[in-house]
């Protein structure tokens, strides 16, 4: 357990996933895959295996789903089968609470020395997945300029590198960093706060040396009841052996739990709404 204290420097940048974080889309993933496996004769997804797909790209969840639920079918049927679903669900898809207000908050935030705050998208859900989820929710999204939207098939993001890598952290502050107005300083990965509901994206913000708020689904806290320290500082293994050196420490400050979105504490980022 760490007993460093750090005096971070405010937050310029809020990057953030956006399923189960700004919409309510992961309760629809698990309403599109229970279907399936009631169709199939097994069981409704428990939270154990559901914490394993959140917030990672779809061949990498898809693979983990099929392993444990044995499904009686091809690929390819599956696939079929689940896209058909997902073109009838996510067009409903809604805000979670205390979005709304927060992001156009941050439409106005500055530092408390004046910069301005900057916001950009982060998410595993590829270009289509993306439309069919926000198409009926554009102003809600226009907060995100479009260069600023960093989606699971983008190319700036290398293949075989989505959550728990940092890679697409990484890029979305190079969206901010390439966009900045005239003399605004490089933000940097310690000025970054990450919004994340995953356990793999948790990881993803903290292999990027950047802060991270963790607003989980219930269920999700639950699942990790006992272990939200290790969830927090990155090291439940969702990422495998190979860049410890990027994970942090139990307990160093650098990601929080929240409950919600509601009620945001802007002050303890460092962060001022006019």
């Amino acid at each position: 357990m760490s007993s460093r204290r750090i005096d971070f420097p405010p937050v310029r940048a809020c990057l953030f996933d956006m399923d189960g974080l700004l919409l309510d889309s992961e309760d629809k993933y698990t309403i599109c895959t229970n279907t399936i496996l009631a169709k199939y004769g097994r069981p409704p997804l428990p939270w154990s295996i559901k914490a394993q797909l959140q917030g990672r790209p779809g061949p990498t969840s898809g693979a983990i789903l099929r392993e444990w639920a044995q499904l009686p079918i091809p690929l390819e049927q599956y696939q079929s089968e689940l896209i058909s679903l997902q073109k009838e669900h996510f067009p409903s898809c809604k805000p979670l609470p205390g979005v709304e207000k927060l992001l156009g908050d941050l439409a106005l935030a500055k530092t408390g020395n004046g910069d301005k705050v900057h916001i950009a998208l982060a998410t595993s859900s590829t270009t289509t997945n993306f439309k069919l989820k926000t198409g009926h929710l554009e102003e809600l999204f226009s907060v995100f300029e479009g260069h600023r939207r960093v989606l699971g098939d983008d190319e700036r993001v290398p293949k075989g590198r989505g959550k728990p890598a940092p890679d697409i952290y990484l890029v979305a502050l190079q969206t901010i960093n390439s966009s900045l107005g005239p003399g605004e300083k490089e933000v940097k990965p310690e000025e970054c706060l990450v919004f994340e509901d995953s356990v793999p994206g948790v990881e993803a913000g903290r292999r990027a040396g950047m802060r991270v708020a963790w607003i989980p689904h219930p269920e999700l806290h639950k699942e990790y009841d006992g272990r939200q320290a290790e969830v927090l500082a990155g090291r439940t293994g969702e990422g495998g052996p190979e860049d410890m050196h990027q994970l942090g420490e139990v307990d160093d400050g650098w990601a929080d739990y929240l409950p919600s979105l509601e009620d945001f504490p802007y002050e303890k980022y460092g962060m001022v709404v006019a």
